[in-house]
């Protein structure tokens, strides 16, 4: 059987996969910065706290085939900070990049990033393609190009 840890499975799209994983008998672990009561007992919770401080997620990658990495920052609530960016980067770009540098060491075998659409640019007349130039605009789009 597959094993697959998720993160951000309590987010729009990590509930829906979460639930449509179970539904097909794959083994499913998240990894959450506090335990939810949103599925059954049948999915492993991993609590590793609080995803800015970059976590050591080396207990949840034993016995991993997959990771599906959705968890991000899409909101600064506090907008006096002094640098958006930087707060989106913590998420989006530093969590990304030390989640996947734990996976190559725990020889977890593939590694699932979803982006955003938002690094193609705000707006196209056209449908946009995986061949057109990443356009982001302002700090969220940024900092998830900056990821990929």
């Amino acid at each position: 059987m597959i094993s697959i840890l998720i993160t951000g499975s309590t987010g729009f799209i990590g509930k829906a996969l979460v639930l449509e994983l179970m539904r097909h008998d794959y083994h499913v672990s998240i990894a959450v910065r506090k335990k939810t009561r949103l599925f059954s007992d049948k999915v492993k919770q991993y609590e590793v706290g609080d995803f800015e401080y970059n976590p050591d997620f080396s207990s949840c990658l034993d016995g991993i085939d997959c990771i599906v990495h959705l968890a991000g920052k899409a909101h600064v609530i506090d907008k006096t900070k002094s640098s958006i960016l930087n707060e989106f980067r913590k998420i989006n770009v530093e969590l990304t990049l030390n989640l996947a540098k734990q996976a190559v060491k725990a020889g977890v075998k593939r590694f699932i990033f979803l982006s955003s659409i938002g690094v193609n640019g705000n707006q196209n007349n056209q449908p946009f393609l995986e061949t057109d130039t990443p356009n982001p605009q302002g700090p969220y789009a940024l900092s998830k190009y900056e990821a990929e």
